[in-house]
C-alpha cells in the first residue's frame, strides 16, 4: 500500500525470515561464521540460542543457502515430536522411502542413508528448531544419533536451535553426555540503538528505498525503547509507522508517529480514532458548570476593570448596594416651593 509513496520495490519489514534482509551485526556475523565453520568441518553437534525474535531463523536460512547445493538438509520445525516421530520426519525430509515399522528398523534405514551419503563425500545436516521444547528422553535419543560415524568423521551434523532455555536444559545432569558432545555454541542477542538504526536503514535499502533516512533519530530511539532491540518487534512497529505515515502523507517519520503506532499496536486503534469516538455531541454537565463559572469570573473581572477605569478618569462610580444615588440630580425648573 505504501510502497510507491516511499519509493520501495517490496515491503522492507516483512514477517518472513528472508535471508537477503539479514543484517549482520557483530554478533550475527560471528554466529554465522561459526555455523558455517562447524558444518563444513563436521563438528557434530552445534547449538544456536537467542531470545525470541532476534533472527535465529533468518540466520539459519542464510546458512542453508550458503551450503553446498548437494547437501541433504532435514529441517524439523515441530519440536513437540517424540523420537519416533522425529526419525520418521527426518527420513521423509531426506527422501528416504521408509518401510520401517519399528524404531530399530528406522535406525537401520538412517544408517544406510548416511553411509551412502558418506561414500559420495557428503555430510547431511539435521536442524531441529525450538529445541528447548524437546523432552530429556528425546534429547538423549538425538545424542545417540551422533553415534553414526566413521573412525575420523561424523556422518551427519546436528544443529540444535532454540531460546536461552535450551542452554539451561543442556546443563541438566542427565544430559551431561550430550553437553560434552557440543562442538560449537553460538548466541545472538538484541540490537543496540546504533545497530537498530543501521538495521532499519539496511532493510529500507534492500527494499529499494533511495532515501534510507525515513525514520528520524528520535523515532529510532522510540522504536528501540519499545522493542528492546528485538528485530521482529522492530519490523512490526516500523511497518505500522510506514502505514501511518502514508495515511498522513508524511515522508519523514518522527517520534510522534512512532508513539501513535505503539498505541495502535497496544490498543488496536489509532489515538485520533479514539478521540473521535470519545467526543460528545452534548457537553457533559461538569463541562457546562465549568464554562458558566469561567464566564462569571470574566464578567467580574470586567466589572472591576471598568470601575478602576472610571475612578481613574473621574467618572461617577455606582455604589455596591445598587442604588441610584450616583446619578446627577436634574436642576429645578421653578422657584422654591
Amino acid at each position: 500500500m505504501y510502497l510507491q509513496f516511499y519509493g520501495l520495490r517490496e515491503p522492507p519489514f516483512g514477517p518472513t525470515p528472508d535471508p537477503k534482509f539479514l543484517f549482520q551485526s557483530s554478533r550475527h556475523r560471528e554466529a554465522l561464521a561459526q555455523l558455517i565453520y562447524g558444518v563444513r568441518e563436521r563438528k557434530g553437534f552445534i547449538v544456536l540460542t537467542g531470545e525470541i525474535g532476534t533472527g535465529k531463523t533468518t540466520l539459519l536460512r542464510t546458512l542453508l543457502e550458503r551450503l553446498d547445493p548437494t547437501t541433504s538438509i532435514a529441517y524439523v520445525h515441530n519440536s513437540a515430536l517424540d523420537i519416533q516421530g522425529l526419525l520418521e520426519y527426518v527420513l521423509q525430509d531426506w527422501g528416504v522411502k521408509s518401510t520401517a515399522t519399528s524404531h530399530a528398523q528406522r535406525l537401520f534405514e538412517l544408517n544406510e542413508f548416511l553411509i551412502d551419503q558418506h561414500r559420495q563425500g557428503l555430510s547431511p545436516v539435521l536442524v531441529i528448531d525450538e529445541a528447548q521444547n524437546l523432552s530429556v528422553p528425546t534429547l538423549e535419543a538425538v545424542r545417540l544419533l551422533s553415534n553414526f560415524e566413521t573412525t575420523n568423521q561424523k556422518l551427519m551434523q546436528i544443529l540444535l536451535v532454540g531460546q536461552p532455555e535450551l542452554r539451561n536444559r543442556l546443563n541438566a545432569p542427565e544430559l551431561r553426555q550430550l553437553k560434552q558432545r557440543v562442538g560449537l555454541r553460538c548466541h545472538i542477542g538484541p540490537l543496540s540503538p546504533e545497530e537498530a538504526r543501521l538495521y532499519i536503514r539496511h532493510r529500507l535499502r534492500v527494499a529499494g528505498a533511495s532515501d534510507t533516512g525515513i525514520f528520524t533519530d528520535a523515532a529510532v530511539q522510540r522504536i528501540v525503547d519499545y522493542s528492546g532491540g528485538t528485530p521482529r518487534v522492530i519490523n512490526i512497529l516500523c511497518d505500522h509507522c510506514l502505514l501511518s505515515g502514508f495515511a498522513d502523507s508524511k515522508k519523514r517519520l518522527d517520534a510522534r508517529v512512532v508513539d501513535e503506532a505503539v498505541e495502535y499496536l497496544e490498543e488496536g486503534e489509532r489515538p485520533r480514532w479514539r478521540r473521535r469516538r470519545e467526543a460528545r455531541l452534548v457537553p457533559a454537565r461538569r463541562t457546562v458548570w465549568a464554562a458558566r463559572g469561567g464566564i462569571a469570573v470574566i464578567v467580574l473581572l470586567l466589572a472591576v476593570l471598568l470601575a478602576y477605569a472610571a475612578t481613574a478618569l473621574g467618572w461617577p462610580v455606582p455604589p455596591l448596594d445598587g442604588s441610584l444615588g450616583w446619578l446627577p440630580v436634574p436642576p429645578r425648573l421653578g422657584g422654591t416651593p
